[in-house]
């Protein structure tokens, strides 16, 4: 019998390993990871938002991103039905929005560059945005609606993606993997050995093995969860990604009345720590935008690290200079749960040997 170890159980390495389990019923598929669950796919938004992520010069991640959002309503259909388990994907849309003269500026460029690259976005005043979003503070001067970009629940969509998984016969080890070798991995127990090994350990994957060393490093995000008490105006309806004074801030809602801040980014390396000035900015730039805010409870404040490479695009298949069996599946960066829905198709087709859809060939090279 095959044996296929997956590296990391994130939302992707959890992804890959049902995906092998579920249509390679004879293999013996195992999900290695000493904190199954945790790290950037636990601190994240769940933005499902590749239209207003866009920036100019990202062309193939607008494209990539667009091609799993374009997935993602039947994805998220199979995970529940294979979970039997809720991921919350919230379908209300996105709102784009600025507070001030040269954002607003920087929103015409994006609005452009979308255009010519095919793909609009309703542009709104600031009154237009406020009667779409009540949440929205008069400070708000103008913004885009994009009805299509979406969010999910990126906490549910873990638990439902572990036991979708489970049920198709993956098998989870706690264990922290020191090194991928010939014909297996370094396990705090010894080697387990395996046919092949999928490395989808995020920012960590680079420590694994020296082919592994320079396509992926750590890109450090915070984000705040915040509750609306007693008494509080709700959370806006809307995913609400807004640029105050040339910072980013999103806005995610959940179900439970609760909100996601993020946007911070530093290239500090792993370093732990959720930092005063990141908390100050988050809390300042949204409340600016979303004034309810100030009356909610600050429930967590949490850090973690993006896999970062160098083109801002993800990672697949065999790797030149690795071990017979080593498969990349790693540097999904800040789109690591938007790009989940594409991972699921890519890393089937790399488990049967076989190309990629069509509709990815040009934006995904992977050797089979």
């Amino acid at each position: 019998m095959e044996r296929i170890v997956v590296v990391g159980a994130g939302v992707v390495g959890t992804t890959a390993a049902w995906v092998a389990a579920r249509d390679h019923a004879a293999a013996e598929v195992v999900l290695v990871d000493p904190a199954p669950g945790s790290g950037a796919s636990w601190v994240a938004g769940g933005m499902l938002a590749p239209i207003t992520e866009a920036w100019p010069g990202e062309r193939e991640l607008l494209d990539l991103g667009a091609a799993s959002l374009a997935r993602w309503p039947a994805f998220a259909a199979e995970v529940e039905r294979a979970s039997r388990r809720r991921v919350g994907l919230r379908t209300e849309g996105t709102l784009a929005v600025v507070v001030d003269a040269a954002d607003r500026e920087d929103l015409d460029r994006v609005v452009a560059h979308l255009r010519d690259w095919g793909r609009d976005a309703e542009r709104l005043t600031g009154r237009e945005t406020r009667r779409r979003e009540p949440a929205l503070g008069p400070a708000v001067r103008a913004g885009i609606a994009v009805p299509d970009d979406l969010a999910v629940d990126n906490r549910l969509l873990l638990g439902a993606l572990r036991e979708a998984a489970r049920t198709a016969g993956v098998v989870e080890r706690g264990e922290s993997v020191h090194a991928v070798v010939d014909g297996g991995v370094e396990l705090d127990s010894g080697t387990l050995a395996a046919e092949r090994v999928v490395v989808a350990a995020g920012a960590w994957s680079a420590t694994l093995h020296p082919a592994l060393a320079d396509l992926v490093r750590p890109v450090k995000g915070e984000i705040l969860r915040l509750r609306a008490r007693a008494g509080s105006l709700p959370p806006p309806r809307h995913t609400v990604r807004a640029a105050v004074s040339g910072r980013a801030v999103y806005a995610v809602p959940r179900d439970d009345d609760r909100l996601v801040l993020g946007a911070t980014q530093y290239e500090v390396g792993f370093d732990p720590d959720v930092t005063v000035a990141g908390v100050r900015d988050l809390l300042g730039d949204a409340e600016r935008v979303l004034p309810g805010i100030a009356d909610y409870a600050l429930e967590e404040s949490a850090a973690s690290f993006r896999p970062g490479t160098a083109d801002n695009l993800p990672v697949f298949g065999p790797v030149p200079g690795g071990p017979d069996g080593l498969v990349a599946c790693f540097g999904h960066g800040r789109n690591g749960i938007l790009l989940t829905a594409l991972t699921a198709d890519v890393m089937a087709a790399v488990f049967a040997g076989r190309p990629v859809p069509d509709d990815i060939r040009p934006l995904v090279e992977v050797a089979t």
